[in-house]
């Protein structure tokens, strides 16, 4: 992670001057292979973007980081669908919100793609397949694909496929609904590639892909008084290769490993990770912003990430007493907490990822900033993610926050900070350095570069 940064080639750029709420931006996720890249908005609607493979000569000191033969390639519309509708609850005279909370990729079993998107009380499976042949003489339909009067045909014909444009076609193969009270927060799809779980405020079900009409409770906190509710889940994932372990976060800070060896109802966890609070530091808003507002395995599955407002944290498996690392996002804002409870960013509820070998974190800031943390150095970076680095070859350069001392030319000061502009969501390309970060309307890619004037590689932009 170097101070400047080069963009790849191949950089493009949906940019759009007027926002409307519709168009933010949810959720941003990565398939398996990394080729295709899904987003989902406030508006229903879900964008998967294909990676476009380009094959060439790269001259010295270009080598993208992004396939070391010469390969690379932008990332282009593949597809768009309309997942959710707005709904009403008619029992409880709610409306039900058609914004996209997660998207979940399966693991690919054949040329087709399966994905989970989710609103607040709905998850839907999605088919999303190539076409390229269409079927012609039919017996009982006539071109336009009526039914014939059968007394009128008087011959057979054997149907043939004929070679047509290539065609995108998404379609929904299950609907799973009724699940959730609450609003649905988090899903996860198992490493057995049969099941995924989804998780609401109090509840926690496990579902198996091929039936829509029940599913499983393995997580019930709601107590029998709902007066008595001191805490609830934030988030929840799989192990990614043991399909009998999952975590889930709270709203204290807390972290829950169960086994559902151990029991079908796993109201007892298996292990317990928090961090001790510091009496004397207490206040009226320790409780806010300890709550854990994302948790991801790793990638070898020996660690947790999680984010809570103002810091990361890196947790062990083996280490139940605390985090092993943790890592100072916007500790700046510890003094502003009082005008960000007034204005609810407070509860504003960050990302975290992982690199694809483990080393580097990610998550989000305010002022359209993201940062970045290298866990070998404990060295951290801000990037910023607007309208100038979406250019071709634009350069990505470090941010500073001043918060007293000398003051550089280009700090940003904390009073000048724009709390409307927040990186809530993001992903890492599972192999290679290629992340995604979604600032409302806009989606940025970024992507690695070998500098010439550096000993390593860069992370450089490419903008969607």
């Amino acid at each position: 992670m170097g101070e400047d940064t080069e963009s790849s080639k191949g950089n493009h750029s949906f940019l759009r001057d007027y926002v409307t709420e519709a168009d933010v931006i949810s959720t941003v996720e990565f398939n398996h292979t990394g080729d295709l890249l899904a987003t989902g908005d406030k508006g229903g609607r879900v964008v998967v973007f294909q990676r476009e493979t380009v094959v060439g000569h790269k001259p010295k000191g270009e080598l993208d980081q992004v396939g070391e033969t010469g390969e690379s390639g932008e990332y282009n519309v593949y597809s768009t669908f309309q997942s959710h509708e707005p709904d009403f609850d008619y029992l409880k005279s709610l409306e039900i919100e058609e914004k996209i909370n997660k998207i979940r990729w399966l693991p690919q079993q054949n040329a087709a793609h399966f994905l989970l998107s989710t609103n607040d009380k709905t998850i839907k499976l999605w088919k999303v397949s190539e076409r390229d042949k269409q079927p012609e003489g039919y017996n009982l339909k006539d071109e336009e694909g009526r039914v014939k009067d059968i007394s009128t045909v008087t011959s057979l014909q054997v149907p043939v496929l004929r070679p047509t444009d290539l065609m995108v076609e998404v379609r929904p193969r299950r609907v799973f609904s009724n699940g959730h009270t609450y609003h649905v927060n988090s899903i996860s799809v198992n490493s057995d590639g049969e099941t995924y779980l989804s998780a609401d405020d109090l509840r926690i079900n496990m579902w198996h892909l091929g039936i829509t009409d029940r599913s499983f409770n393995i997580v019930d906190i709601k107590p029998a008084n709902m007066e008595e509710l001191t805490e609830v889940i934030t988030a929840a994932e799989f192990h990614p290769h043991h399909c009998h372990l999952f975590v889930y976060s709270s709203s204290k800070g807390s972290l829950r490993l169960c086994d559902m060896r151990a029991s079908a109802l796993c109201d007892r966890h298996t292990k317990l990770f928090e961090e001790p609070e510091d009496p004397g530091s207490r206040s009226f808003f320790s409780e806010i912003v300890s709550s854990v507002s994302d948790v991801k395995f790793s990638h070898n599955g020996r660690y947790l990430l999680t984010r809570d407002y103002l810091t990361a944290k890196v947790w062990d498996l083996h280490m139940e007493k605390g985090p092993v690392e943790t890592y100072q996002v916007h500790d700046y804002l510890r003094t502003k907490l009082c005008s960000l409870y007034e204005n609810d960013c407070i509860f504003d509820k960050f990302e975290c990822v992982w690199n694809s070998s483990d080393s580097v974190i990610m998550t989000g800031a305010y002022n359209s900033f993201f940062r970045m943390f290298d866990r070998e150095t404990g060295r951290g970076v801000t990037l910023e993610a607007w309208r100038e680095t979406s250019k071709p070859r634009a350069v990505l350069r470090t941010r500073r926050i001043y918060t007293g001392g000398k003051r550089r030319r280009g700090d940003v000061g904390v009073d000048s900070l724009d709390f409307t502009k927040k990186i809530l969501h993001m992903a890492w390309h599972p192999e290679e350095n290629i992340i995604a970060i979604a600032s409302t309307n806009n989606l940025y890619i970024f992507q690695d570069r070998v500098s010439p004037d550096t000993q390593g590689p860069d992370l450089g932009s490419d903008t969607i």
